[in-house]
């Protein structure tokens, strides 16, 4: 028997390759584009290893072709659900009872999977399915994917080894059991490795889920699963379940084995997770763990000191990479009267000087808003900013879903600190600007800090260093993650760990060591090594 301590230290952030035209991963990556583009993909259910084909099914378009099909996927029903959790339980005791340094292996080997022998495959499935050009899906679905699972390796070392003191005559120690029952994880569209991570994040400390992806990107999670599979993760300890997120819900809600969510998407559906899950707390076995990253309205401001050319490159990225489909993304902006002119002019040639389109012409900066629901919700916003009075498009306010669903970059500009595109979050490539006069900085932060009910990222820029410092607490609870002369967008596992609070979710940082303990219950264990036989206290025994 290996009676070994192990200890993983903190890994090296995974390197972003460039794809330069003609390289080896550019030449590999094109093939995959092109094979995926020219088949569809059958997607089942995968409930305790099992593929199940339920016959009641829907399709994965391309959103920057719309016509064009990607995958057929099979949808969950009440069956099917239970089937989940059954295996679920079923596979938790032989999962949670594993020695977590195996546990371990299995989830750098995922890593390693995902970043040599499925780079192109998952990198491609996430460009067609979810319209990310090829540096936002090497980001996201292979380095922020990997980064995840070996961070995670790390920081459950040192979770496991920080035990209590033991003193004469006692040996205490502290277990670290997975928790009671499943855990039901929800996940967004717009980030593969976030997928990954609600549900690889648990399972590291031992607990089995029950995974409801997206639709939007249900192709990239179903690679994701199969690699999981490859790696090692036991059948049941993660079962992909599409379909319907009320019916599943609903039936994952009933169960007394509810053990914790992780969730990832808007704040209505978490607050209804958050709301059933209180009215039904007396059937619970234990009180399930909540944990969520929700809405975000992310702001920019900018000290009267700032460099204009600075700001402006950081809010066209921060706000219109991946077509402002980040949590993260830049959404609002506070610039003085002083520097306006001159981040107006940096900003619109930037605007001017990058092309949108589809996802395999890789001088498209600018691609695809997932689907036809966020094309529309999007466009009503730039409407909305058309016909006020009190705004002003300074450039794009263009959109056409004819092929896919596009989207031109928006900056919008109005002089109303309330306005309608400053206060709700859109998700979208749509950045509206509040000029504030020098001399009324302070009225501007607490329009800044007020503004929003969320309070997920965040930046300011300015040289004045000391006026910053004190921007940078004013702000102390308006941003999660905040930034200073830098985009509000970027967090990298294990240097910026990610999670906001008020109504942006409960801040448990995805990427630390303070998500992870989330998904452990401890038991604390004291040996005696000579029990006592006289049970008097001192003072009674001199009388």
């Amino acid at each position: 028997m290996n009676n070994s301590i192990y200890n993983f230290p903190l890994p090296e952030n995974e390197t972003i390759r460039e794809y330069l035209k003609g390289s080896a991963d550019r030449e590999k990556l094109d093939a995959e584009l092109k094979k995926q583009s020219e088949t569809i993909v059958e997607i089942p259910l995968i409930i305790g290893g099992k593929e199940i084909f339920t016959g009641n099914t829907g399709k994965v378009v391309m959103p920057h072709n719309k016509n064009k099909t990607l995958a057929i996927y099979h949808k969950a029903g009440e069956k099917e659900v239970k089937m989940a959790i059954e295996a679920a339980k079923s596979a938790h005791k032989v999962w949670s009872d594993l020695n977590w340094t195996i546990r371990a292996s299995i989830m750098l080997k995922v890593a390693e999977l995902i970043t040599t022998k499925y780079r192109a495959v998952i990198n491609a499935s996430t460009m067609l399915g979810q319209s990310k050009n090829i540096y936002q899906a090497e980001i996201d679905a292979v380095c922020e994917a990997a980064d995840f699972l070996r961070f995670n390796v790390a920081f459950a070392s040192d979770i496991y080894k920080s035990q209590p003191v033991s003193s004469f005559n006692q040996l205490n120690r502290m277990e670290y059991r997975a928790l009671e029952g499943f855990v039901f994880t929800v996940s967004p569209f717009n980030f593969t490795s976030i997928a990954s991570n609600l549900n690889l994040a648990p399972v590291m400390m031992g607990n089995t889920t029950i995974w409801k992806p997206a639709t939007t990107a249900i192709l990239s999670n179903y690679y994701l699963m199969k690699i999981f599979s490859e790696a090692g993760i036991p059948d049941g300890v993660v079962n992909f379940l599409p379909g319907s997120g009320a019916l599943i819900g609903k039936h994952v809600m009933e169960s007394r084995d509810l053990a914790g969510i992780h969730f990832t998407g808007s704040n209505a559906t978490f607050n209804s997770l958050w709301k059933e899950v209180g009215e039904k707390l007396s059937q619970y076995k234990s009180y399930p763990r909540l944990v969520g990253e929700t809405g975000g309205k992310d702001f920019i401001f900018v000290h009267p000191s700032a460099d204009s050319k600075e700001v402006a490159a950081a809010a066209f990225s921060g706000a219109f990479e991946y077509q402002g489909q980040k949590c993260s993304a830049a959404s609002r902006m506070y610039v003085p009267s002083s520097l306006w002119n001159g981040i107006k002019k940096e900003i619109t040639e930037l605007s001017d000087s990058f092309k949108m389109g589809d996802v395999n012409d890789s001088d498209n900066f600018i691609n695809a808003v997932i689907d036809e629901s966020s094309f529309d919700n999007i466009a009503s916003y730039i409407d909305y900013a058309k016909n006020s009075p009190e705004a002003e498009i300074i450039f794009g306010g263009e959109y056409d879903k004819s092929i896919g669903y596009f989207v031109k970059p928006t900056l919008i500009k109005t002089t109303n600190p309330h306005f309608k595109s400053m206060e709700e979050e859109i998700f979208g490539p749509v950045l509206t600007v509040f000029v504030y006069e020098d001399k009324e900085i302070n009225a501007a932060l607490d329009y800044c800090d007020s503004t929003s009910p969320y309070a997920l990222t965040g930046a300011v820029f300015g040289r004045d260093r000391i006026a910053v410092a004190e921007i940078c607490n004013r702000l102390r609870y308006a941003a999660g993650n905040f930034y200073i002369n830098d985009k509000p967008t970027g967090a990298v596992v294990g240097k910026q760990p990610f999670g906001g609070s008020r109504g942006s979710g409960t801040n448990d940082k995805a990427g630390g060591e303070f998500n992870l303990i989330r998904w452990v219950s401890p038991r604390t264990v004291k040996e005696t090594f000579i029990p006592p036989t006289d049970i008097r206290y001192g003072y009674m025994k001199s009388n």
